[in-house]
């Protein structure tokens, strides 16, 4: 959940990629927060606005089927993700490193230069090196889906012009004992109409009073099920998104 920089996707599959839709109005009812999301301190009018983004972008159902995610990350790292079964695999471009990692059990391999890593304390330090990248990078592409994660308090901060006079409903995001940062906190800029996040705001620290950066969140297009946002407008973030019902067991297993 920084700004780390990241590359292109590194599998050949067939995927598809079309102008983002309007979805069917599931019931946010659906839309169950995890385990150890922050209820008590989330305010109603969050909640219900986290929901109707995740309806906008597929809904609960089209989000919980989709498998395979890859994309390519400011030009330095390939990633693939099987959010199935959390293996990733990571192409790291400027220190030539593949990392193939399961983020829940946190077993892998690690080759460098085109060495494999084989000694506990290294191999280990580097996996979880590579959870990092993942959870990083994931989130620059994914975010919209995990606003009811665990750790994570929402709260509905009213609307607000940014850019162009609009205006936006503004969902302020805080973590507690969660991911690599929790001491950061993002402000999301709702699209009033279409319930889409449009910009976001990053503070590097929650004490402080202004946003360290505010980039757009545009672009949106329909990958399988979902609709996500990629190739965006800044030229930052997630590039070359591709989802798949299938990839080979290699990607995840041979360097």
């Amino acid at each position: 959940m920084k700004q780390l920089i990241i590359l292109s996707c590194l599998v050949a599959c067939f995927w598809s990629c079309q102008p983002a839709k309007e979805t069917s109005n599931e019931d946010p009812t659906l839309n169950p927060p995890a385990e150890g999301f922050n209820f008590q301190d989330s305010d109603p009018a969050a909640m219900e606005l986290a929901d109707s983004i995740m309806i906008a972008m597929g809904g609960r159902k089209a989000w919980d089927n989709t498998r395979f995610i890859s994309w390519n990350f400011f030009g330095r790292r390939n990633l693939v993700w099987d959010k199935k079964d959390g293996r990733v695999r990571i192409e790291s471009m400027p220190d030539s490193t593949t990392y193939l990692v399961n983020v829940n059990s946190m077993e892998g391999r690690v080759q460098t230069k085109g060495q494999e890593l084989t000694e506990p304390d290294s191999l280990k330090k580097m996996l979880d090196r590579a959870k990092s990248i993942w959870i990083n990078d994931s989130y620059w592409l994914v975010m919209p889906f995990k606003l009811k994660d665990s750790g994570v308090t929402i709260k509905y901060m009213g609307e607000d012009t940014l850019v162009n006079n609009n205006y936006y409903n503004v969902l302020q995001l805080t973590f507690e004992n969660v991911g690599d940062t929790p001491q950061n906190k993002y402000d999301l800029y709702v699209d009033v109409k279409e319930k889409l996040v449009k910009y976001w705001s990053y503070y590097r620290d929650a004490s402080q009073d202004s946003a360290s950066w505010t980039r757009p969140w545009d672009n949106y297009q329909r990958y399988g099920s979902i609709i996500l946002s990629a190739d965006r407008s800044d030229g930052g973030g997630p590039k070359n998104v591709k989802v798949d019902e299938q990839l080979p067991d290699a990607l995840f297993t041979d360097f």
